[in-house]
This record gives structure tokens, C-alpha cells and sequence, in this order.
């Protein structure tokens, strides 16, 4: 049964960019930067004739090349925070495709996706950060821009189970087509 997710390569040298800012912060658990992506359908543990399935009709999806950045930095869990992140700037093409895959899941089957799509590369898992220490990276990396990359294609990743994700594998990958 793959553990399964849909998501956005980052490419390398921004993911090298965002391994540089790793440290500093006591209770955190840093990704390694060729784990870094964004998520656009977490999809979870599931039969292989559904996964089948679900690669079937990613084939389908249409939608065009379009341009992301990632912008300054944030984090999840509130007060009891559990992960830091680096923020990807508003993209309608980005929420139009995330929204296909959101579809595509719940035509098939899936429940939906419970949180709000929030599109992020996840930096660091957090246990008991030290606050301080946790709020200083925040406010020294907000201005934090990456250079602005063109995203070719999406990618059907699987995952071992394991606390924080990965290693991930690139089941299979579907280009983006200009003029669709």
C-alpha cells in the first residue's frame, strides 16, 4: 500500500538557498533540501489499484507552465508551534492546480482535504523549540526572497512512513502544457 502525495519540485539551487538558513533553533528537526517540495494533495496510505487510478487521471490534468517564489517564512501549530516554514507568494495558477488535484481525489473516492491549502516548503519539524530562538529566525528570515522559477510539471511522490516524511520518490511526473 504507497503512502502517496501530489507536489512542486523546488529547483535545486533554491533548495540549496533554503538549506543556508538551516540552524539555530534548539528542538528542531531540519529537512534535508532534496526533501524539499510543495505539496499540493496529500493523499496518504492507500491500495494500489486507487493509486493506479489516481495516476490515470493526473495524466489528464490541464494546465499551463506558471512562475512561483518563495517569500519570507512562518509557522504552523500556533502556540504549540511544530513547523517551520518558507512561504510561497500568492499564485492563481498554483490554486487552480491544487484544486484539480483536490477534485481528481474526491471524484475517486478520497474524503477531502481537511486544512486549508496553504502552499509552503516545509523547513524544519518543531518538537519543544526554543521560542526565542524560534521567533529571532522568523523575524531575520522574513524578508527571505528565492529567485522566481518556472514550474514545468508536477509529480506524483511516495513516501515511507516515518516521523517527518521521506526519503520521497518520484512515482510519476507530468509536464505542463503551454496553450492548454
Amino acid at each position: 500500500m504507497p503512502r502517496l502525495f501530489t507536489g512542486l519540485e523546488i529547483p535545486a539551487d533554491v533548495a540549496f538557498d533554503l538549506s543556508l538558513m538551516r540552524g539555530g533553533i534548539a528542538g528542531a528537526r531540519w529537512i534535508d533540501p532534496e526533501c524539499h517540495h510543495i505539496t499540493l494533495r496529500f493523499i496518504g496510505d492507500i491500495p494500489d489499484g486507487l493509486a493506479r487510478e489516481i495516476a490515470y487521471e493526473l495524466e489528464g490534468v490541464e494546465a499551463r507552465p506558471f512562475q512561483l517564489r518563495l517569500s519570507g517564512c512562518g509557522v504552523f501549530g500556533g502556540s504549540k508551534p511544530h513547523t517551520l516554514y518558507a512561504r510561497v507568494e500568492e499564485s492563481a495558477d498554483l490554486r487552480r492546480l491544487q484544486a484539480v488535484h483536490e477534485r481528481i481525489c474526491q471524484v475517486l473516492g478520497l474524503p477531502p482535504e481537511g486544512r486549508k491549502f496553504t502552499p509552503h516548503v516545509t523547513l524544519a519539524r518543531l518538537r519543544e523549540p526554543d521560542l526565542g530562538a524560534l521567533h529571532r529566525f522568523v523575524a531575520d528570515h522574513n524578508l527571505y526572497k528565492s529567485r522566481v522559477f518556472e514550474v514545468a510539471r508536477f509529480v506524483l511522490f511516495s513516501s515511507r512512513p516515518s516521523r517527518g516524511g521521506g526519503p520521497y520518490a518520484v512515482e510519476e511526473s507530468y509536464q505542463l502544457q503551454a496553450g492548454t
